[in-house]
This record gives structure tokens, C-alpha cells and sequence, in this order.
């Protein structure tokens, strides 16, 4: 096994430019929060801009399926942008249905859909609760007769703009993995009220609903989990992009706030707070691009994305806090940005399993004893 390479190369440092000029100019927080309070949470025309002309929905899909052949440390560069502007796309979406469409591109009805995946024209999504464990069981809440499902899952993530849905199922043979229009009869989507305002999710209700297998047996089943882990490593990177913008700006206010004559960044309490939260998105940052590097070479990335959101999922709820509360009477009214940070830091803790699961899974990994 070779060491991980942490560092970001100079086609990702031109790529978060790019991705960074775009979202500053088209995804002020104060759009952000405008857009919350509208019947249109998302910015999809946004969405397009970065999938279609920068090409960033195409980084996982193979050349031949006509993507650009990249992977998932590029992936997570873009995810960190995504986490600092906390950008209202479809963006975790799009990676999970990525992740499952691609190890069934011989499937011809993968093949038409995911060129409009790639330029954003199609938006996807997979039928798999927000909170799902990547290492657990296969899901069985939908039951599949021939080509119809039926069954209920909660919480899935950007439901309400998806144009077709991957629903993980059971069927005569076990696991497998259906492609259902979310316009055909038998679909039903409840928006749920979302503790992140600035991504969604719903439940999805399937009656007798049409779909069409696109995999089964072993490989639905092992393609559901690697997708599932690709998503939660490039969730961590997420969440170290918002846990570095509520560093940064927590360091910008203790620089220009006065009380007392004096920069409230000169008292001590609030300087040891600030190097604490450096320290530990310095180290997020680390576990973070290691997860990224082992699953772009696919060696170890069970255990390499375990380490990212056991460590990454709790550091980006203490550094929205921090932010929040050392940003003063400011940072608890609606007008200031920081409630949108904590929102999204608090959801992505949840996604994907909470801290201690991955703790778990890591003593399973290296033989370490677990409670």
C-alpha cells in the first residue's frame, strides 16, 4: 500500500478557483438566505452552471460514458466549496446517484440518462434515508414484484428536485437496484422540514410503482455500500470547507470587533478557543483528503472514510457553534449567515451515521475492541 498524497495538486488548486469565483459571485450568503425563505430552496440554474459548463457533475463518470474521467479527490475539492458557501444544489444527490450509475453503465438505460445527469439537465437521487450507514445491512423497506415496487423511505436527500430516483430493493432474487421516474403513477413525495435550510429531504411513498432493474444479487448490493461510502467521504470534505469559512470568519470579527477598547481577539479566552478550532481543522483537513486519496485509489477506503467522519462529522458542529458564539449577539439573529452554517454542520453530523458508528467500524476494521 502506498502513503496517501494529502497535498492538493495544481489542477485541484485551479479547480477550487474556478468553483470559488463562481459560487462568490452567483452565492452570496445573502441570496443563500433569500432563497430559503422562497417556495424554490435550490438554485438550480446555479446547479447547471457548475455541473454543465464547469463540468463538475462529470468528475466520477468515466470518459467512455461521457464524463471526464476524474475522481474523487477532485470531487472533494469541489464538495469543500460546496460546504463553504453552504450552496442551496443538489450537489450529495448527485454524488450518490453518480456513484450507483456508474458500475451499471452497460445498462442502456444508464447510458441515455447519465449525459443529462452530467450537463445538469436530469437531476437524480438515491432511495436511501439521510442518516444510512454505509457498512450496514442492504434495505429492505421496499419490496419489489417483477417490475413494481412498493414500500417507504424517509429522509432522502434532494427527493423534491430529483427527475428519477435509484431505489434500493428486495426482490425474488435479494438485493437490487431500480430506476424509477418520479413522474409515473405510484410515486409520492412529502417535502420533510429540514433542519438544514439550504438542503432537503423528503419521503418517498411507492405504490405498485414502475421501475427498471438496473443491477441485483451481490453486485446491487456491493455497489449501494461503495457508493455510499464515496458519499460519506466526500461529505467530510464538505465538512471541512465549512468548518474553514466558520474559522475564518470567526478570526475576521475578533479582528475588527472592539469592546473594552480592544479587539475581542486579544483576550486570551477568545484566542485559545480560535487556536483550538484551528488545531482541529487543521486535523480534519488531513483525515479528510486522506479519505479522498484512498478512494480515488481504492485501496482501504472503508477504514479511510470511517476516520474522516468520525473525526470530521463532530469538528464541523463545534466550529459552527464557535462560530455562532463568538460572533456575539450578531451571530444569533436571522439577518447574520451563521444559523445557515449550523444548520448544514448539524445535518451532515447525522448524515451517514453519527460519529460513534464509524468509531465502531474502525475497531472492527483493526481488530481493536469495541463496547
Amino acid at each position: 500500500m502506498s502513503a496517501p498524497d494529502l497535498l492538493y495538486s495544481e489542477v485541484e488548486e485551479d479547480l477550487r478557483a474556478n468553483v470559488r469565483r463562481l459560487l462568490r459571485d452567483r452565492c452570496d450568503w445573502t441570496a443563500v438566505l433569500a432563497r430559503c425563505e422562497t417556495d424554490e430552496p435550490y438554485d438550480l440554474a446555479l446547479w447547471r452552471t457548475l455541473a454543465g459548463e464547469l463540468g463538475l457533475a462529470a468528475l466520477l463518470v468515466p470518459e467512455d460514458l461521457g464524463g471526464a474521467g476524474a475522481g474523487a479527490r477532485e470531487l472533494a475539492v469541489v464538495a469543500e466549496e460546496v460546504g463553504r458557501a453552504v450552496a442551496p444544489v443538489p450537489f450529495l444527490g448527485n454524488v450518490l446517484t453518480t456513484a450507483v450509475l456508474v458500475p451499471c453503465g452497460e445498462q442502456p438505460r444508464v447510458r441515455e440518462i447519465l449525459p443529462q445527469l452530467v450537463d445538469g439537465s436530469q437531476l437524480g437521487t438515491v432511495a436511501v434515508g439521510l442518516t444510512t450507514v454505509p457498512y450496514g445491512a442492504f434495505p429492505q423497506a421496499v419490496q419489489a414484484d417483477g417490475a413494481t415496487l412498493t414500500g417507504a423511505v424517509s429522509a432522502v436527500v434532494d427527493l423534491e428536485v430529483a427527475d428519477f430516483v435509484v431505489v434500493p430493493a428486495l426482490d425474488a432474487d435479494g438485493p437490487a437496484l431500480y430506476l424509477v421516474d418520479t413522474s409515473v403513477a405510484g410515486v409520492t413525495r412529502t417535502p420533510t422540514t429540514p433542519l438544514d435550510l439550504t438542503r432537503r429531504f423528503g419521503a418517498l411513498a411507492l405504490d405498485a410503482a414502475v421501475g427498471e432493474r438496473i443491477a441485483g444479487g451481490a453486485d446491487a448490493a456491493r455497489i449501494l455500500r461503495q457508493a455510499l461510502v464515496t458519499a460519506a467521504g466526500v461529505l467530510s470534505a464538505e465538512q471541512v470547507g465549512l468548518a474553514q469559512h466558520c474559522l475564518d470568519s470567526t478570526v475576521e470579527y475578533a479582528k475588527t470587533r472592539y469592546q473594552f477598547g480592544r479587539q475581542i481577539g486579544s483576550f486570551q479566552a477568545v484566542k485559545h478557543r480560535l487556536a483550538d478550532l484551528w488545531t482541529g481543522v487543521s486535523t480534519a483537513r488531513a483525515v479528510a483528503r486522506g479519505a479522498a486519496d484512498a478512494l480515488a485509489r481504492g485501496e482501504e477506503t472503508e477504514l479511510a472514510v470511517a476516520l474522516a467522519q468520525a473525526y470530521c462529522s463532530d469538528l464541523v458542529v463545534l466550529a459552527a457553534e464557535e462560530h455562532l458564539q463568538l460572533h456575539g449577539g450578531i451571530g444569533m439573529t436571522w439577518e447574520h449567515p451563521a444559523h445557515l452554517y449550523l444548520g448544514r454542520a448539524k445535518s451532515s453530523q447525522l448524515t451517514f451515521g453519527i460519529a460513534e458508528t464509524h468509531r465502531q467500524r474502525i475497531g472492527e476494521l483493526v481488530d481493536l475492541p469495541t463496547p
